[in-house]
């Protein structure tokens, strides 16, 4: 057990990444030595930011808060604290079953849990640092930047707006100060998310914002990628469109939940838009941005969902051959309108099935526009040295959820360096990864 160490184990998505990262930054101010997703957690106190998204999530975080607990019953660990969506969901249940844990923290105050183990509060006041600062725990030249909290849109079956309350942006300046001060730190693509970036600025400005953020981030000197991340068909910033195709730094990529594609379905799902209309948009994303890459999701098994709903989502993926696609089944959230108002009445032999199908489809797709790439030169970002390969992305390919290129090292005639951009001439593929050569 090593004194003044905290193993901070993030789980659940790049939003709860930020959050530890910005937990870290001040607790280092505070004079402890802090460790990330260690494989082998050795410090006297650890702090566990939980995901409480879907079942499988909340589940992974249990466990992990029980195996916590087990090395606290056998001394190897002295605190334990949990944070994040999962006990800001259910902080009045979680501490009489599991009393091993020391403090609770919800999602938007773990400033009381950085105060708590802070070894001086007059230390951390004086420290300088702002509010945004964090320890980054990615590769260096790439992170997220959260720009809001919280979502308005309540559709039937999503607990996010129970967990996170209204949708809340940040302020312009501090996010531009934040990309300011990432690129002082060495960062160069910074991936922009939030539960719901298309609703950027309503509430703050009384208008949409994201189009003059982004336009404003993208003159940042230093920023060389700009990446959208998250954003919602229904009431959709049609002027951000031409600030994507204005900038070289801003990726021609948009990561845009859909969830289905029937009338049928989009209106069981509460998710104020037509199939025209959806249809329409996504035309018009296309034409005003050539070349765009764009990732999706899509739900199968949602109460209500028909044969026929699901033959025509099959149907419409095939047509709309989006770049990226990843899908899942519905699972009932306890709070939820369709948990309230419908009956989980699709078999969940039914739903693996169709999730198996869909992703099929997909993995056709995926691999018809890797041979696509064949022969082209793109640009590359490295991120990691992996046996016999440099592994990058070209701007298509966002971190962790997407697909890489790999260079092969001792076909180099060139030494390359982490984190820098290369042109690299796409010369085969496997599945949906590509390899490739330096030019």
């Amino acid at each position: 057990m090593h004194k003044s160490e905290i193993d901070i184990i993030t789980l659940g998505c790049s939003k709860n990444l930020v959050d530890a990262e910005r937990v870290m930054r001040r607790l280092e101010v505070a004079g402890y030595t802090c460790v990330h997703d260690a494989a082998e957690p050795k410090g006297e106190i650890a702090i566990i930011n939980t995901c409480g998204f879907i079942g499988d999530a909340k589940e992974e975080s249990i466990n992990m808060i029980l195996e916590m607990a087990e090395r606290k019953k056998r001394r190897q660990l002295k605190q334990l604290y949990v944070m994040g969506c999962l006990s800001q969901r259910y902080i009045k249940e979680l501490p009489a079953e599991i009393p091993e844990v020391d403090g609770w923290y919800g999602k938007f105050d773990y400033d009381a849990l950085i105060e708590r183990l802070a070894v001086s509060g007059e230390r951390l006041a004086a420290s300088g640092c702002a509010a945004y600062e964090r320890t980054i725990t990615t590769p260096g030249h790439y992170t997220y930047v959260k720009i809001s909290e919280g979502c308005n849109r309540f559709c039937s079956y999503c607990a996010i707006p129970l967990i996170t309350g209204r949708h809340t942006s940040r302020p312009m300046e501090e996010i531009l100060d934040e990309v300011r001060w990432l690129v002082s730190q060495g960062v160069k693509e910074f991936n922009v998310i939030a539960q719901d970036i298309s609703s950027y600025g309503l509430d703050l400005y009384k208008e949409h914002r994201l189009a003059k953020l982004i336009d404003q981030m993208a003159e940042v000197e230093g920023v060389e990628w700009i990446r959208l991340h998250y954003a919602y068909p229904t009431d959709f910033p049609m002027d951000l469109l031409p600030v994507m195709a204005k900038h070289a730094n801003i990726c021609k990529y948009m990561d845009i939940a859909l969830q289905h594609c029937t009338d049928h379905m989009l209106g069981l799902m509460r998710r104020h838009i037509t199939a025209a209309e959806q249809d329409a948009l996504l035309e018009r994303i296309r034409r005003d941005v050539p070349g765009i890459t764009l990732r999706t999701t899509l739900m199968v098994g949602h109460p209500g969902e028909t044969k026929e709903d699901f033959e025509a989502l099959k149907a419409w993926v095939k047509k709309q051959r989006f770049d990226r696609m990843g899908a899942f089944a519905y699972s009932e959230e306890e709070g939820t309108y369709a948990a309230n108002h419908y009956k989980d009445d699709v078999p969940p032999e039914v739903k693996e099935r169709r999730l198996d199908e869909l992703m099929l489809i997909q993995e056709q797709l995926a691999a018809e526009k890797s041979e696509e790439k064949v022969g082209k030169t793109l640009r590359v970002i490295i991120d990691r040295e992996e046996g016999d390969y440099y592994i990058g992305r070209t701007e298509a390919d966002s971190p962790e959820v997407d697909c890489e290129v790999l260079i092969q090292s001792e076909r180099l005639k060139v030494k390359i360096e982490r984190g820098e951009f290369y042109n690299v001439k796409i010369t085969g593929f496997e599945g949906v990864d590509l390899y490739g050569e330096i030019v």
